[in-house]
């Protein structure tokens, strides 16, 4: 019993010293001091040094899009760094191109800031903002995509069609870490006080969050908007294309159009496996009665049911039987890389410019 006792007291001992040494190393190692951060040349902030250069922006107001919490791994949190970074981490190099090195280009959340540091990002990052919202309402559209509605009180939120937010999850029971998540806006830019998000259930840290923990009622944090994916004025035919969330920023394009009496052929491809995957048909089929020409095309790769009299198959099957020729369209694509790829594929073999796929891939 004495030896048990003993090896206890031991190892809390040594686990001590350990803490104290890190908490040590943290304030003195780590520790940079003030430097100053110039942002685009006019802009100085001074900060305090040791941190990411995300955590470090993050902390002025200035939101840099970022899906993985700052891992490394999503590659959204790019910004050129002019002066001051470091040497490039090996971290970074397998989500930086070539072009994007000789440009000094650096994720930011491998990037620490250590010394005085330039860096050059976008102007309009600089109209992103953090909002405080409140869940109105939660509502399940199939087994695995649920739709949120964030109300933002008297704040306004501003965005085009097709751009998106990202979703703060916070520490919950099982899960200790705060991540950041992006996701498509989709409902209208003139719902200046909300927003809404649909929102697929994958296992993941964020996604627990919202399909087992968030409720109505509940306080939220997000941040945008971002996104160069979004609806460009031209007045020739349209194509949509989506497959489960990637609806989202089609939803949001499709009630600009409509808001805004925008008479342009609408063809919407919606890729699922069966007919329970559909949802929003309602508000779907009302887009027909309000735009002049549109088309809602669903095609169900899995579905057996003598009920289904839709297509079947894939997305680019149906592409290839409804279009003939494509040069004066132009397309809106939202789904995973694969599926994206695949469209992109089955759109230029129809002649549709490929300066006119706009795409988004998640």
């Amino acid at each position: 019993m004495n030896t048990i006792i003993t090896t206890i007291i031991v190892v809390s001992c040594i686990t001590a010293v350990l803490a104290a040494l890190l908490t040590i190393s943290s304030r003195t190692i780590g520790n940079y001091g003030e430097v100053v951060l110039t942002i685009n040349d006019d802009k100085e902030y001074v900060v305090n040094g040791g941190s990411s250069l995300l955590d470090t922006l993050r902390s002025e107001r200035i939101f840099i899009p970022s899906a993985c919490g700052g891992k490394g791994s999503c590659g959204y949190c790019k910004v050129k760094v002019i002066e001051g970074g470091g040497p490039v981490l090996a971290t970074e190099k397998p989500l930086l191109t070539k072009e994007e090195l000789e440009d000094s280009v650096r994720l930011s959340c491998q990037c620490k800031v250590k010394q005085n540091i330039k860096i050059s990002i976008p102007e309009e990052l600089f109209n992103v903002r953090e909002y405080s919202a409140v869940v109105e309402r939660t509502e399940q559209l199939t087994p695995t995509i649920k739709l949120l509605r964030f109300n933002f009180g008297n704040e306004e939120i501003s965005f085009k069609p097709g751009q998106y937010i990202q979703l703060k999850a916070p520490a919950y029971e099982g899960n200790d870490e705060e991540v950041y998540r992006a996701y498509s806006i989709a409902s209208s830019v003139t719902d200046k006080h909300a927003v809404e998000l649909l929102i697929g259930y994958t296992g993941g840290i964020a996604t627990t969050y919202v399909h087992h923990h968030l409720k109505e009622g509940d306080d939220v944090h997000v941040n945008g908007p971002y996104g160069d994916f979004y609806y460009h004025e031209d007045d020739g035919p349209i194509i949509l294309a989506g497959a489960g969330t990637g609806m989202a920023p089609i939803m949001s394009i499709l009630q600009f159009m409509a808001d805004n009496n925008i008479n342009r052929k609408v063809l919407f491809f919606f890729g699922a496996r069966t007919m329970k995957d559909l949802f929003l048909l309602d508000k779907i089929k009302g887009f027909e009665e309000k735009l002049n020409d549109f088309k809602f095309v669903p095609t169900l790769s899995r579905e057996e049911s003598e009920e289904w009299h839709g297509e079947k198959g894939r997305v680019p099957a149906a592409i290839d039987k409804y279009i003939e020729k494509g040069e004066n369209y132009s397309a809106y694509l939202c789904g995973s890389p694969a599926m994206i790829d695949s469209i992109v594929q089955a759109l230029l073999l129809k002649d549709i410019p490929s300066e006119k796929i706009y795409y988004d891939k998640f």
